[in-house]
């Protein structure tokens, strides 16, 4: 799982009795959850890693653990010997220096080797149906997530997902988070689910074919095969009707659109771009059309929708449908959902987009924070100079685009930067 935003992901949910229950009860297959393995002969306590700020935080950890719930036997078996990866705290503390643009993004990941598989599995599948049918989520939804997330359960992490969430946990830098993760990771293992050779993941803790956090494991993962236990790594069963479980969690409006690509009339005014959703019917009174030139489903006419420009005002221009907030939940990025959305489409034998994605030059991180201090000095609130360009920075740079008599569409190109930058230093025009 991209690090969520990669992780983003913060792939948290609360357990929904009344949909796990019905899948396997449709299946024919609930089953008692295996007891919990006892653990009561006591362990020596875990062996000193070598590090001391690990180890001291792993001292402060263990009470913490213990509260939770963890049996202290089992505790100290399952953190004996362990010691920091220092490859996670690397992969943690990397910043790009360029951000990719989403046109170059949604290209390379919806590639015609992922489309062409996932029309195979959507129609070889046997359960997808079933899933569709208990969840409401589309079976391209489902598949287009599996793409991403493991390029179809092919590459899913070997970390050992204990170390990993230990050595995040001890950096400090997200100490809470990782915390109540490496607890849950050690409830999964405690409760028989998954054996700790078995808990393996990314270096950010998702796990299996769909990278699940381990929260998100023990409040999502459905047991849909019937073993006896849920195995997002080892059955696709298991993972998909895990991931249907999660989306429908997430919201999913059944029946709906989760984005369209739409043509915007001459004179159309981009500031209106990235607000709060409005009827559909108010976009159509603007001249915004479907791309594909036909009608808007009864459904879609009964929701609201956002409009975005992420490729500014050259490139496709979109409507997005609360299913596409839904996607988000699942990795909080609007490339990643434009990935899922656009491969989903596909896999339903759509076309894709109409307006080409435009060429666009990488922007380093220094590009970033300089348009951030500029748009700072000239009095527009960024959120921060972090070099990242988030929503509220680019409700800054509409709305000094349209101050500056530009097309208000929030988005950024090297030239546009120079421009803000010699703006605010006095030397430039509006």
């Amino acid at each position: 799982m991209h690090y969520r935003a990669l992780i983003i992901l913060a792939l948290a949910g609360c357990a929904d009795p009344q949909i796990e229950p019905t899948l396997n009860a449709a299946l024919g297959t609930a089953q008692p959850a295996p007891p919990p393995p006892v653990y009561a002969a006591p362990t020596p306590p875990p062996v000193v890693s070598g590090d001391p700020a690990f180890d001291a935080w792993l001292q402060s950890f263990r009470p913490k653990a213990i509260a939770a719930g963890l049996d202290p036997a089992f505790l100290d078996r399952e953190l004996a010997g362990l010691t920091p990866d220092t490859g996670v705290v690397t992969s943690d503390g990397r910043q790009p220096e360029f951000s990719k643009p989403v046109g170059d993004y949604v290209k390379g990941v919806v590639s015609d080797r992922r489309i062409q598989q996932g029309r195979q599995y959507r129609t070889s599948l046997p359960y997808l149906a079933g899933l569709e049918q208990t969840y409401g989520v589309p079976r391209e939804i489902i598949l287009a997530i599996w793409a991403m997330e493991s390029d179809f359960g092919r590459i899913q992490g070997d970390k050992d997902v204990v170390r990993s969430m230990a050595t995040l946990a001890a950096d400090g830098r997200r100490r809470a988070w990782a915390e109540a993760e490496l607890i849950s990771a050690l409830k999964i293992i405690a409760s028989g689910k998954q054996t700790r050779v078995g808990l393996k993941g990314s270096w950010a803790g998702a796990m299996g074919q769909t990278q699940f956090l381990p929260g998100v494991y023990l409040s999502t993962a459905i047991d849909a095969d019937g073993d006896g236990h849920p195995d997002i790594w080892g059955s696709t069963h298991d993972a998909l009707a895990s991931t249907a479980n999660y989306m429908a969690k997430a919201g999913w409006r059944k029946g709906e659109s989760w984005s369209r690509e739409v043509r915007l009339p001459p004179g159309f005014d981009y500031s209106l771009s990235e607000q709060d959703r409005e009827p559909l019917s108010v976009w159509t009174q603007r001249g915004v059309r479907r791309a594909d030139g036909l009608p808007w489903s009864t459904a879609d006419q009964a929701s609201a929708a956002s409009l975005i420009l992420p490729s500014g005002a050259n490139g496709p221009a979109f409507l997005i449908f609360p299913n596409h907030s839904a996607i988000m939940r699942y990795n909080n990025s609007t490339a990643y959902a434009l990935g899922v959305g656009g491969l989903a489409q596909r896999f339903q034998g759509e076309d894709g987009v109409v307006t080409p994605w435009p060429a666009e030059t990488p922007l380093s991180r220094a590009d970033r924070i300089l348009a951030q201090e500029s748009l700072v000095k000239l009095g527009y609130d960024t959120g921060g100079v972090d070099g990242a360009i988030g929503p509220k920075s680019r409700v800054a740079i509409r709305a000094w685009q349209k101050a500056s008599g530009l097309p208000a569409d929030g988005y950024l190109t090297p030239a546009l930067i120079q421009r803000l930058a010699a703006q605010a230093r006095g030397t430039g025009s509006p």
